[in-house]
């Protein structure tokens, strides 16, 4: 036991050095790393209450209350008593706020990709794995079954998803190249146009490998566009796909859309049960030949937020 609690502690050090988590600034900003963990947590929840926080972060109340009255000086935080219990405050961030999460996201996506560049391309799919691995085994709401991740895209993703869609619906849908040559068009001009401020690509990921993808484009000042919804066979009925779905509207929701749209066929029966489930409602049909198959039916469907 000695010898197992050495290295787990030298494990510690090694890697708390490897990601400068020992700065007293992250990544280059006005942020300790506690700061930036509360910002990752008001980015990515729906107005979260400080007992939320409190609860799954760990925190003791008065170092949280320090860290939330920093970020509300700062004109990055706002309060908003709850309408059912005024005594509670639900907590967000501001348009600012958003911004600065955003640079210093981005940021941190650089340096990691840095990082992982430095090895190979086995090295990574091995070193993920045992991140994946330590995450599920420690992890105390750990769920039964076969762990996965969710992450923005990194180099090398775009491509996959291109090349998985032109395979797996020509294989279970009989779509030919044309099909692959959209989804090469719709990658490229996310790639051409991207905003990070208004625009994200999400990957799963299932033991190391790429499981599943969605994007997230801006339409309009208003408007978001849900694309490239695809998850991998193998790993269907482990809830990537709902997930997936869910960090769209959660991400579209922190952006100020009010509405979600998305375009699909009516034979996708596990993509539009995903959708319906999620709130979009069928808002328009359209007969369509395309892709080498002649009775097509195009289906437009919206969420408002």
């Amino acid at each position: 036991m000695q010898q197992a609690i050495a290295t787990v502690r030298a494990f510690n050090r090694f890697y708390t050095r490897q990601l400068g988590l020992l700065n007293e600034r992250l990544y280059d900003s006005s942020f300790s790393l506690a700061q930036v963990r509360v910002l990752y947590e008001l980015a990515n929840r729906d107005r979260p209450c400080a007992s939320e926080l409190i609860r799954d972060l760990g925190l003791d109340a008065g170092y949280l209350s320090r860290l939330l009255s920093s970020l509300e000086k700062r004109g990055f935080l706002d309060k908003i008593p709850a309408k059912r219990d005024r005594r509670q405050v639900l907590l967000s961030l501001t348009a600012s706020g958003r911004e600065m999460f955003s640079r210093v996201d981005q940021a941190s996506s650089r340096e990691i990709n840095l990082w992982l560049n430095r090895l190979s391309s086995a090295q990574q799919k091995s070193l993920l794995k045992a991140m994946t691995d330590i995450q599920g085994t420690l992890g105390a709401e750990s769920k039964p079954g076969v762990p996965y991740l969710v992450r923005t895209h990194q180099p090398g993703d775009l491509g996959w998803m291109v090349h998985r869609h032109g395979v797996l619906y020509a294989q279970e849908y009989g779509y030919d190249e044309r099909f692959e040559a959209l989804v090469a068009e719709i990658v490229a001009e996310f790639v051409q146009n991207f905003d990070p401020t208004r625009e994200r690509c999400w990957i799963a990921e299932k033991d190391g490998d790429n499981a599943g993808c969605v994007m997230l484009v801006k339409k309009s000042k208003t408007i978001a566009k849900l694309r490239l919804l695809l998850v991998e066979p193998s790993a269907r009925g482990m809830g990537i796909g709902k997930r997936l779905v869910e960090e769209c509207i959660r991400f579209a929701r922190r952006c100020g859309y009010k509405k979600i749209v998305l375009w699909t066929q009516s034979e996708l029966h596990g993509a539009r049960k995903i959708y319906q489930a999620a709130g979009f409602r069928l808002a328009g049909k359209q007969a369509h030949k395309s892709w080498s198959r002649d009775h097509l039916v195009a289906e437009t469907w919206e969420l408002k937020l």
